[in-house]
């Protein structure tokens, strides 16, 4: 029987134990460790944060969850990775702390035969001075704990507003080197759609703060897409989208403080800035965990299973080149560790080889440039491809040194809707989709991308389609009849 340990409940890691539960059966076991009570559909915070939908309807309970799959599901947070075994063990295990289940502190380890780590991101507020909901003064949509609070607080600006106050809305980046650019992208637009309906654009100065080259950038060195009969680029599609709602932006600037006043920045030419606000909703940056690793003598061999930023390394091509020197194929293909090879990576927690947008740094030094985007599609994608590449190995069509499936950003396409507005009539949305994620500049010379792919289409058709997809994916999440059938 093979034990297999997933790191992580996101959408990498219920994917990879969703399906290798149901293709090795009772055979073999799946353990999720993670310090997380619920799934949530993260995509839809974006709408509960303007109060469109309530945190029930984001997110279930996973223990009810994993129970009925017969996956074993142990509400903690790993803390350490012991590839070799130790201490007493000749089997690789993880160290664990159980956050709830009635056994809060107690540690556990837990042996396995594979282990995905999927642990996601930890939203590092703290890496920008005054930034966050519980130690700052700004708000955050990226779980639904963080939007339900910022529906609060905009409701507050709202009756500001309604009491004829003029606010000042921020909503963008907060940190130098963040990502989710496309969040925020989202939010600011179904902030305007909120304030708008009730008939007090006029009482708000809404601004879009982003560390983008250029607007409409997303973290992906931007995209030609097919629109309307027109090669057209993300710069001009997303700058329309603000223009037409009078929301201003501010781009290429790096946040490195929040007080409850003023937003303070660094721009790429090197001037520091600041713009004052009422209600402000900054994306932090990103990191690791922070996971330990020991070797089996108890030596400290973190920096070979992490890279300094805490995501683990992978496949990839981490040699330091230029940015003239980058490839496609610097990308990893199976995301997982090239010394412990029963070990994988998938979605946020693998460490990129580098940015894909071109980086850029301010004459003080400081590099103001988004971090690469792994959420979404390719979270689950990735997490796919792991569970079918350990299901092969355990039953013999694969080894560890030659996996089958393959799911390298630089050959994969996503697709993504941002809403615009929620209404059976009046939504909006922007539908796109882009083919490969990472430019690959060999085979598309011209846009970097292929353009039969790579299209986008703004309407309301599009809103009705994130509806759909809206509960398409949580009916698939929850396990519910031919949940396999549907795409990631």
């Amino acid at each position: 029987m093979a034990k297999i340990v997933v790191l992580g409940s996101g959408i990498a890691g219920h994917t990879a134990s969703a399906y290798l539960k149901k293709w090795l059966g009772k055979k073999h076991e799946v353990i999720v460790v993670t310090p997380a009570e619920y799934y949530q559909f993260t995509p839809s915070n974006i709408w509960v944060g303007v109060g469109r939908m309530k945190p029930e309807q984001v997110r279930f309970r996973l223990e009810e969850r994993y129970k009925k799959a017969g996956i074993v599901y142990k509400h903690a947070k790993a803390v350490s990775i012991h590839p070799e075994g130790g201490d007493g063990s000749d089997r690789p295990y993880v160290t664990i702390e159980y956050v709830g289940q009635g056994k809060e502190g107690q540690t556990e380890k837990v042996d396995y035969d594979f282990l995905v780590n999927a642990t996601g991101p930890k939203l590092r507020f703290d890496k920008t001075e005054g930034l966050g909901p519980d130690n700052g003064t700004t708000v955050s949509v990226c779980n639904f704990e963080h939007a339900s609070h910022a529906w609060k607080k905009l409701q507050e600006t709202i009756k500001k507003m309604e009491a004829g106050e003029n606010q000042n809305i921020v909503i963008g980046i907060g940190h130098p080197g963040a990502t989710c650019q496309g969040a925020a992208f989202e939010y600011i637009l179904n902030v305007y759609h909120e304030i708008d309906r009730r008939g007090l654009s006029d009482r708000a100065n809404i601004t879009f703060l982003t560390n983008e080259y250029e607007i409409g950038d997303f973290a992906m060195g931007g995209a030609y897409i097919k629109y309307g009969g027109y090669i057209t680029p993300t710069k001009v599609f997303t700058e329309s989208f603000l223009a037409e709602r009078e929301i201003r932006w501010i781009k290429r600037a790096g946040v490195y403080k929040v007080d409850k006043e003023k937003i303070y920045y660094e721009t790429l030419a090197g001037e520091y800035k600041e713009i004052p606000y009422d209600f402000a909703m900054l994306i932090p940056a990103f990191s690791g965990p922070g996971l330990k690793a020991y070797a089996k003598d108890g030596g400290d061999i973190t920096d070979k299973l992490f890279k300094p930023n805490g995501f683990m390394i992978v496949d990839a091509d981490y040699t330091p080149k230029p940015y003239e020197e980058w490839s496609a194929d610097d990308w990893p293909e199976v995301v997982q560790h090239p010394t412990y090879k029963n070990i994988f990576a998938p979605g946020i927690a693998f460490a990129p080889p580098h940015t894909i947008s071109k980086p850029f740094t301010s004459p003080n030094g400081t590099k103001i440039v988004p971090a690469p985007p792994r959420t979404g599609m390719p979270s689950g994608v990735m997490g796919k491809i792991v569970a079918q590449n350990i299901r092969d190995v355990i039953k013999g069509k694969a080894t560890l040194d030659n996996l089958k499936h393959r799911a390298s950003m630089a050959k994969m396409g996503a697709a993504c809707i941002v809403s615009a507005g929620y209404g059976m009539t009046n939504g909006m949305a922007a539908t796109m989709t882009v083919y490969p994620i990472v430019q690959d500049w060999k085979k598309y010379p011209e846009y970097g991308r292929s353009l039969r792919y790579t299209i986008g289409e703004p309407g309301l058709a599009g809103h009705w389609l994130k509806w759909f997809m809206h509960y398409m994916f949580l009916h698939k999440a929850k396990g519910y009849p031919f949940w396999w059938l549907l795409p990631e």
